[in-house]
């Protein structure tokens, strides 16, 4: 059986494959709380489109939203990215950030 972690992170490097979606969190990371007309303002796609696109973003957890009357607001949920940052990024940071530590310490004269 497969964890659920990795069903996760698997709906999540799809989503974040598609340039179209990527553009759409870009633009929410630039103004949290769009309708999709707003969110469809000034791209190549048509209203159905984004929507497909948003669901996509939805059930990978990247895109919640919010109804106030008749709007629809879609926020970017950075934590399924954060997670990815953690898992895949941030282990290999760390030797980098201790070399760089000990080069720092051994040309300003101190011994670790």
């Amino acid at each position: 059986m497969v964890p659920y972690s990795a069903i996760n992170n698997d709906s999540v490097f799809k989503a974040l494959a598609d340039a179209s979606r990527r553009e759409l969190l870009d633009r929410l990371r630039q103004k949290n709380g769009q309708t999709l007309v707003e969110l469809c303002d000034g791209l190549n796609m048509t209203r159905q489109a984004v929507a497909k696109h948003l669901a996509i973003l939805s059930r990978a957890n990247l895109v919640s939203w919010k109804r106030e009357g008749r709007e629809r607001f879609h926020f970017i949920n950075p934590v399924p990215i954060n997670e990815i940052a953690e898992r895949w990024i941030r282990k290999f940071e760390h030797p980098r950030l201790l070399a760089l530590s000990k080069l720092k310490q051994n040309l300003e004269g101190k011994e670790s």
